[in-house]
């Protein structure tokens, strides 16, 4: 039987970023520019073709037809990209490959990187050298020399307040900075984020750190398919470990405090509500990059990412504000407007052939992600699993069972990424104030 003609037309668009992806960027990506930081800087005359050559062109991308709505006009972003999480299809962008400072949005990466390494009950006690070398003004969660935390604590402190301690105690865990950063420039490249080059682990500005928005959309649909980050990233609120200290009795006890996420369009604020079907994933705002988010949310069963960094105009929340529009367009755009690019698949799954099921986590079988595994928050060994709200946790909810998650392939070497990731229950039946 004859393939459809949009499976034909994105397999081709794959194939054709793939071959881009190495004989254009590769080269390119090795010597990554210092972070454009200027305000009246303008985006580069060419930029990376990696997922079509429409989004290494600057300005905006958009293929309006009849019926396609009108895309936002007071989107002010210098960057920012909406796109269908599962097929990939990009829906349209600006600047999407204009290499730029990503601040906190780039724990992203670092979480994609270090989740798989040690399972979430893991104790780690701090030493001073593992809270060395925090930039100034870093935000931090709390983390106190000489106590202990799981590692479960610590990647809560990662995603809820953008700790940069949390990464530096996790980056000493896992061999040092050193090591931390050459993992995820690894990672990064496998990923074909390859716009993306990481100095700080944390975000924290560093000369010649840059990402993009087109690579921060598709290191968080990596993230996505672990069953922990998703998690994560969608925790509202969660009770974090004190400082030991002595009572009136002179016992030593050891007290909790609350601590929230910084995402406004999952946790809300005076100015921004909580947006419908928001699942995460991630913010940031440094003197460089301005203000950067990435976001996952679900509404009628289609789930779109959007990424937006540095909004020009100067007001409280802009970020999150765009974000809105941007989702609010891309959910009503839907199925009507065609294409401008893809997010292009891991190398490793464009040469190794087709591998079923996301990424696993410790305690996740291969495939399982989300299923049966028993990731950040624990879970069952069912399609529809409880997750477990661990720690205090708030906003883990129902993960439900992936119904789909096949990488296909396709001829000319190029694959398709078709899968439902289990976003918690909470959030699907979240609805704004």
């Amino acid at each position: 039987m004859p393939a459809p003609e949009n499976t034909v037309r994105r397999s081709l668009l794959i194939a054709s970023a793939v071959l881009l992806s190495t004989a254009l960027t590769a080269p390119v990506a090795l010597a990554a520019p210092k972070p454009s930081t200027s305000p009246s800087a303008t985006p580069p005359a060419k930029m990376s073709s990696v997922g079509g050559a429409r989004l290494g062109q600057p300005g905006t991308q958009v293929n309006l037809a009849s019926g396609v709505p009108v895309l936002p006009k007071d989107v002010s972003a210098r960057s920012w990209i909406v796109a269908d999480a599962e097929s990939g299809e990009v829906l349209a962008a600006h600047n999407a490959h204009w290499r730029l400072a990503p601040a906190s949005t780039l724990k992203m990466l670092f979480a994609d990187t270090l989740l798989p390494k040690w399972p979430g009950t893991t104790e780690h006690k701090v030493e001073p050298s593992d809270l060395a070398g925090i930039g100034s003004g870093s935000s931090m969660v709390g983390i106190k020399e000489d106590e202990t935390y799981t590692v479960h604590d610590l990647w809560l402190g990662v995603f809820l307040q953008s700790g940069n301690d949390a990464v530096h105690v996790l980056s000493a865990m896992n061999g040092g900075v050193k090591n931390t950063v050459a993992e995820m420039n690894e990672h990064a490249e496998e990923l074909q984020a390859l716009d993306t080059y990481v100095v700080s682990p944390d975000g924290y500005d560093a000369e010649e750190q840059v990402s993009s928005a087109y690579d921060l959309t598709l290191i968080a649909r990596s993230g996505l398919q672990k069953k922990d980050f998703r998690e994560y990233s969608s925790t509202v609120t969660a009770k974090f470990p004190g400082e030991t200290k002595k009572n009136k009795k002179g016992k030593k006890v050891r007290g909790s405090f609350e601590i929230r996420n910084t995402n406004r369009l999952l946790a809300g604020d005076v100015d921004v509500p909580v947006y419908q079907g928001i699942a995460g994933v991630k913010n940031g705002n440094t003197t460089n990059a301005g203000a950067t988010f990435t976001g996952v949310a679900e509404r009628d069963g289609k789930v779109l990412l959007v990424t937006v960094m540095n909004p020009e105009k100067d007001e409280s929340n802009e970020v999150y504000k765009e974000t809105a529009r941007l989702f609010d367009w891309g959910f009503e755009a839907a199925g009507k407007v065609e294409p401008v690019g893809e997010l292009v698949p891991p190398k490793s799954a464009a040469q190794a052939g087709a591998r079923p099921g996301p990424s696993a986590s410790p305690g996740e079988a291969p495939g399982e992600a989300g299923g049966a595994g028993t990731g950040a928050a624990g879970g069952g060994s069912k399609a529809v699993a409880s997750a477990a709200a661990s720690g205090g946790t708030d906003g883990m909810g129902v993960a439900l069972g992936i119904t789909g998650g096949v990488l296909v392939l396709l001829a000319g070497g190029a694959f398709l990424v078709n899968r439902r990731w289990p976003l918690p229950d909470l959030v699907r039946r979240r609805s704004r104030p």
